[in-house]
């Protein structure tokens, strides 16, 4: 479980979070939705200390984040930022990466790191890859190769900023399906999404900020029905059945 009680954070001067609080469960896919600027990512960077909070309290287990190492942080938790450069280096050298937080310097890699990668490469489907350099990839594909580079550094939380921006359809459903696989897998996912369709049939929980500020949080559905999201969105989301369940769409 990680929980946010009353956290402020700052960026560049600004203070963006207001005082927010929420809990993540464990083993379940957590969705932070909102406008543009609400805070999301600076929440998300908070959790990995990236963002440092000026006032308020973070806990992983009922530890203080502030009591953890770097080291034993990165061990913890892994992120996936929205943005990244692309390095002049191959898919394995790359999911290598995730292993860093293993090792001391200088690096010597043990059977049990290359063990780690291969199962991560393997996982997301990119082993025929390993030795591709990274500029050579599809957008897709490198999705794929920092996925397995957070999946190699072996924790129990991920945190996915935006995981399917700029993804086709297919690899968008891709990239959640493996979300959710996680989850299953008893790994606890903490990601931004702006789809309520996919927030409907991916998330288990979601917090809904606006403004630097939480206006609703609970089950997926709940927070999607609630009247905070017209609030925040300025539309109103729509929900009907079919044959294949509850589907959502917005309307203005």
């Amino acid at each position: 479980m990680i929980s946010i009680t009353g956290l402020h954070a700052s960026y560049e001067g600004a203070e963006i979070l207001h005082g927010i609080s929420a809990a993540f469960p464990e083993g379940k896919i957590s969705v932070l939705m909102g406008p543009n600027g609400c805070g999301k990512s600076t929440t998300l960077r908070s959790l990995i200390r990236l963002v440092p909070e000026t006032s308020g309290d973070i806990r992983l287990e009922g530890r203080a984040l502030a009591e953890f190492s770097q080291q034993e942080l990165a061990r913890r938790i892994a992120y996936l930022p929205q943005s990244r450069n692309v390095p002049d280096i191959t898919v394995e050298r790359l999911v290598m990466h995730g292993r860093f937080p293993y090792l001391s310097y200088p690096r010597r890699y043990r059977r049990e790191d290359y063990e780690k990668v291969a199962q991560a490469l393997a996982w997301v489907g990119l082993s025929e890859l390993a030795g591709r350099k990274m500029e050579n990839l599809s957008g897709g594909q490198r999705q794929k190769a920092y996925l397995a580079m957070a999946l190699a550094q072996d924790t129990d939380v991920i945190l996915m900023d935006e995981p399917t921006t700029f993804l086709d359809i297919k690899n968008q459903f891709e990239m959640l399906d493996r979300a959710r696989a996680l989850a299953d897998g008893g790994k606890t996912v903490i990601m931004i999404l702006h789809d309520f369709e996919a927030i409907l049939h991916y998330a288990d929980h979601a917090v809904l900020l606006a403004e630097g500020r939480v206006l609703a949080a609970g089950g997926a559905l709940e927070v999607l029905r609630s009247e905070e999201v017209k609030q925040a969105f300025h539309v109103t989301p729509r929900f009907y059945e079919t044959e294949d369940g509850l589907h959502c769409y917005v309307q203005p």
